[in-house]
């Protein structure tokens, strides 16, 4: 039987697990020091919360989710974006009666969408974001954004762009939606049968349109920044003169609607502008979602949060040729020069570790110099050779592996000098 990975997965061997480990790293110091705090949700969910919360006209939800039946009959799905079930635990857990808000929380999880595969992007993917709850202040959407700007300057990425767009609140966007049906209704037999019937259910999802983004039509469709109330506008406006006064470039663009049905207000996408990326620019997507609490049960709370795909930030990574950190190297490498040195290199290798200090030794019984090619291969820092000379002495010979000095120390010494040598680093 030939057992392969399923189409639209891979595996993530050892080797890589680094850059990884380097993202999401820096991505919870970034978050904490914000003051957002981890939140983890279950890996599916009834299906109703993703039609009901990311809406049923969108692709996620009449194309890419994997819905299936459990023995009890009820429809699950794998989740295929992090902000519902966040929202859903806020409404669940009453979250919005915490004395302390806007309650702020940040997730790292995988998600799964049926699509076709290419790069940067999977059918198990995965995804780390933010989701604030509870304040409708301007303020708040720049500081999601500037995070967002942060993570990408830590990581070292800064050929991007931030583009911003604002669709309004209800008022507003029930103006526009007017203006697109009649926009388009005339001419909505050049359109794919899809957009055909968003129409009239919500025509907003034509100009997210895969197949037909080069129509000339949504190119000249009303714009929303034309329909924006009083309010609306002014809150556009505080949310650019807070980008303005932290020195955050931005561009607008008004067919930006992303590609789920719960934002208003302000939405935003961070793209790089790497030569050579490819044309799936888009690296953090997120806006505003007044409504989707209620929607879930809850008390009329605003909420703002992004997401941001990790295999997508690797590969610009990648393109923009930007090393990631290497992982902390093997600091002591025990080498036995006899059989008898066995038992002391268990015990020895052990005790390095419970006093922090990463060790390792031979497990396939090699001689001498294979156990000394190993450790290089490995990069070891330090090896300490074992033979029956130290065996009888307790001193050990401490090789540095970069300078090649050695020396012979006791055991107790060992420990020290290499405790010291850490600290200084």
């Amino acid at each position: 039987m030939d057992l392969q990975l399923p189409r639209g997965t891979r595996d993530i061997l050892p080797e890589e697990v680094s850059k990884w480990h380097f993202l999401e790293t820096e991505f919870k110091k970034v978050c904490e020091n914000y003051r957002y705090e981890e939140i983890r949700t279950p890996i599916f969910e009834h299906t109703e919360l993703f039609e009901r919360g990311v809406g049923d006209s969108t692709d996620i939800v009449s194309k890419e989710m994997y819905t299936f039946q459990d023995k009890g009959g009820r429809s699950l799905t794998l989740r295929p974006e992090g902000t519902a079930s966040v929202v859903r635990a806020f409404v669940e857990h009453k979250l919005y009666g915490e004395v302390s808000q806007p309650i702020k929380m940040y997730y790292n999880e995988p998600m799964f969408r049926y699509e076709r595969p290419q790069g940067g992007r999977q059918r198990q993917f995965t995804q780390m974001g933010i989701e604030a709850l509870g304040s409708d202040d301007p303020s708040i959407d720049v500081e999601v954004i500037s995070l967002a700007m942060e993570f990408f300057r830590k990581i070292g990425l800064t050929n991007i762009k931030l583009v911003i767009n604002s669709l309004g609140d209800k008022e507003s966007r029930l103006k526009h939606r007017e203006a697109l049906v009649a926009h388009f209704e005339p001419h909505i037999d050049e359109f794919c049968a899809e957009c055909q019937v968003r129409l009239h259910k919500n025509p907003l999802r034509i100009l997210d349109c895969k197949k037909d983004h080069d129509n000339p039509l949504i190119q000249s469709a009303p714009s929303i920044l034309d329909f924006l109330n009083e309010e609306s506008v002014a809150y556009f406006e505080n949310v650019k003169s807070y980008l303005d006064a932290l020195g955050v470039p931005f561009e607008i663009d008004p067919t930006m609607v992303r590609g789920l049905d719960y934002y208003n207000h302000t939405t935003f996408e961070i793209m790089s502008v790497e030569e050579g990326f490819g044309a799936k620019t888009t690296l953090c997507g997120g806006g505003r979602y007044h409504g989707l609490v209620k929607e879930f049960g809850g008390p009329d709370t605003p909420g703002i949060g992004f997401g941001i795909g990790v295999e997508r930030i690797l590969l610009a990574l990648e393109k923009a040729d930007i090393e990631i950190p290497a992982k902390k190297p093997l600091e002591v490498y025990v080498i036995t020069a006899q059989p008898e040195a066995e038992l002391k290199a268990v015990t020895l290798v052990n005790k390095l570790r419970q006093n922090g200090i990463s060790a390792e030794k031979d497990y396939l019984k090699r001689k001498f110099k294979a156990q000394l090619k190993d450790a290089n291969r490995k990069n070891a820092v330090y090896t300490i050779i074992l033979g029956e000379e130290e065996l009888q002495s307790g001193n050990y010979q401490l090789k540095n592996m970069e300078t090649g000095e050695q020396e012979a120390v006791s055991e107790t010494t060992i420990l020290e000098k290499l405790t010291n040598t850490k600290g200084e680093k």
